[in-house]
């Protein structure tokens, strides 16, 4: 582990420094300037280091990727018996300032861009104070998937139309519906509900 004390060559012109990169703590840099020019090679290197920070660092800018967060929704896996809960990673909105939600990135579920419906009401017709976003497949059944068995289990088989192909279950933070919570099982009597009605 580098010691604030110790100098070590600056990564841009070789003179001897103490400041190195608060971020990984394994570059070090002469000025901010020297930092700044060299971030876009040191950048695929500069993997956080979970340690204390000293005076003599330097910031990192900020990474040039968007930072990706990890929510819990619901899938219904075709050919699995049950729903389970899964951890899925989410992009932030282009325009976060408009209050647009993040996409979800859902390709290890879905051979092609899934369509999406949003469910606003519960068992009764309540309205849910947590919206449900969920994401489908338009083309599994013309693609020969199997009837989703999650589904067909939690509806007892008496589902209207039959869902075919994976299903992924979010659930929104608020009725304004710019961000999503934790999705549980005690979200699963809606998504029941809408299952067994579903035209």
């Amino acid at each position: 582990m580098p010691h604030p004390s110790l100098n070590h060559p600056c990564a841009v012109c070789n003179r001897a420094t103490s400041l190195w990169c608060s971020r990984c703590q394994n570059a070090w840099y002469c000025s901010p300037e020297h930092m700044r020019s060299d971030w876009p090679q040191h950048r695929a290197h500069c993997h956080s280091a979970c340690v204390q920070y000293g005076s003599n660092m330097i910031a990192t800018p900020p990474p040039a990727e968007p930072e990706y967060i990890s929510v819990s929704a619901i899938l219904f896996l075709a050919d699995e018996d049950r729903p389970r809960i899964i951890t899925v990673k989410c992009r932030p909105p282009q325009r976060p300032s408009h209050g647009v939600c993040p996409i979800p990135m859902l390709q290890a579920y879905f051979d092609a861009p899934p369509n999406n419906v949003v469910l606003t009401q519960g068992l009764n017709g309540e309205p849910l104070r947590f919206p449900l976003h969920i994401f489908y497949s338009p083309t599994a059944l013309s693609k020969a998937s199997p009837i989703n068995r999650a589904i067909y289990h939690i509806t007892s088989g008496a589902a209207s139309k039959p869902f075919f192909g994976n299903v992924v279950a979010f659930k929104h933070s608020g009725a304004r519906r710019q961000g999503y919570t934790e999705a549980t099982s005690n979200d699963l009597p809606a998504l029941s509900a809408y299952f067994l009605s579903c035209q």
